[in-house]
């Protein structure tokens, strides 16, 4: 039997060192965003099931973190990757191309540090006093609790699961609800390429905050890796206080779009489709923001909105979708009470569809007051309001108005203004003429109330290690 079809029918249970029930018989449904039906139930986890998965990943840890780097190494790989994409988009609703591509860049982080584990190399050193030697050596931090968002189901569980694996760390892992199907089963293949059972466990649960709450207060836990929003990152950074966890917390973001008035406008369509259309705006990194200078603001608007508006909207499992549907109505309710409190010319959407499923249309909003709601909060779909500036100087004071710094994008010609306003720009990631930033082998986080830490790149494996220092006398 496939994965898709396998995982998209029936009762299944989570992983606990093995696949179980919960202690109670709950579960949780499973609903396919595009019509909004049942396709699937989970066990729901109690805080004793997630205690107990806490129990899992201790008793396999001696075992894990004394494996060799080389084995660790040779068996963080993914395979299946069509099946997986199918999956994505039946529970997450997200179009086929962006599940396929989603499942690509997961698998790349197994890869990555199936190369990285080999890597982890100690220093020794001879004290400046030349009376002893300096040795340091990297040992995993211990039980690792990872929690995941809903929009990318495979990425962001492989970005957490590859790097403490790869570190010798076991782990709990916690999906969300909306899409728990897709860390089940790349957790299933983990399995089957020879992780040890305990060393990876999946709890679905409706009671997140007790649960992960209940967890991070149990000693053995030693670190939290979170993707989710800021509010939700406040909360669980105040948790891991209480134990003194490592912490390492993707959170939300705003991202602004300045076109400069010098920037070449196709190429900054080309952009702006990628950096605000990918996983159909549903993404931190989606471009929330667009400052474009006024001697190209009507043509970029009208190209975006053509643009926007030719996309071919349908059920996400439909090789030809090119915009699914939002996650739930919930998302679909938050998109369009921004959209109807913008005082906006709407040039393209503006609307929900009418039709089964959570969809919003792709619209683009023009001339957005510079205090509007809209340009304050998240949006997470498919809606671009597009603000005019004259003064590079003020579009740059309103790029940086915000709590949030995860990602900018900057189009311009002249490379000098761009690292020029690159280094200004408040965020940990800039996109200088590219709608695309992300790269398993660049580093990947924010500043501000959008994160700390690093993941991906050669930074993402130090959040799962401990840094140790021995004093040798000669």
């Amino acid at each position: 039997m496939t994965i898709a079809r396998k995982y998209q029918s029936g009762r299944h249970p989570i992983l606990i060192g093995d696949w179980r029930d919960s202690e109670t018989g709950a579960t949780i449904e499973v609903r396919n965003p595009s019509n909004d039906e049942v396709i699937a139930h989970v066990a729901n986890a109690s805080v004793a099931d997630a205690l107990a998965a806490v129990d899992a990943a201790a008793a396999a840890a001696p075992a894990w973190a004394a494996t060799s780097p080389r084995q660790r190494a040779e068996i963080l790989l993914i395979a299946e990757e069509r099946e997986l994409a199918r999956l994505i988009s039946l529970e997450n609703g997200k179009a086929y191309s962006d599940a396929l591509g989603e499942v690509r860049y997961a698998a790349e982080f197994f890869r990555w540090y199936s190369e990285e584990t080999p890597r982890i190399i100690g220093e020794m050193s001879l004290a400046p006093s030349g009376q002893n030697h300096i040795l340091v050596s990297y040992e995993p931090v211990g039980i690792a609790v990872l929690v995941t968002p809903w929009n990318f189901p495979a990425a962001m569980a492989t970005r957490k699961m590859a790097p403490a694996l790869a570190a010798g760390c076991t782990c709990v892992l916690k999906p969300a609800t909306e899409t728990p199907l897709t860390a089940l089963a790349v957790a299933e293949i983990i399995l089957k390429a020879g992780v040890p059972k305990g060393a990876i466990n999946v709890i679905v649960t409706s009671q997140s905050g007790k649960s992960v709450g209940a967890m991070l207060h149990d000693p053995r836990v030693r670190t939290v890796s979170f993707t989710g929003s800021t509010e939700v990152g406040r909360i669980l950074l105040r948790e891991a206080a209480d134990q003194v966890l490592t912490t390492s917390m993707e959170l939300g973001g705003n991202a602004p779009f300045l076109v400069c008035h010098d920037a070449n406008l196709n190429a900054a369509l080309d952009g702006a489709m990628v950096a605000k259309m990918r996983n159909g705006g549903e993404a931190c990194t989606a471009a929330n923001r667009f400052y474009v200078a006024r001697n190209l603001y009507e043509d970029f608007t009208q190209g975006l909105a053509r643009r926007m508006s030719g996309l071919k909207i349908g059920d996400g499992v439909d090789e030809d979708t090119q915009l699914g549907p939002m996650v739930n109505a919930e998302a679909v309710l938050k998109i369009d009470e921004l959209v109807r409190d913008a005082i906006a010319r709407v040039v393209t959407g503006g609307h929900r569809l009418n039709r089964a499923g959570h969809f919003y249309a792709p619209t683009v909003l023009a001339d957005v007051p510079e205090d509007a709601a809209i340009l304050k909060n998240e949006i997470f779909g498919p809606v671009a309001p597009i603000v005019p500036f004259d003064d590079e100087a003020h579009a740059m004071k309103l790029a940086n108005d915000t709590e949030f710094g995860l990602i900018s994008y900057l189009y311009t010609e002249d490379l000098k203004r761009g690292l020029r306003l690159s280094g200004q720009m408040q965020s940990g990631m800039v996109a200088l003429n590219r709608g695309l930033a992300t790269d398993l082998a660049a580093p990947f986080g924010g500043s501000k109330a959008s994160g700390l830490g690093r993941e991906g790149s050669t930074e993402g494996i130090k959040e799962y290690l401990e840094t140790k220092y021995i004093a040798v006398s000669l």
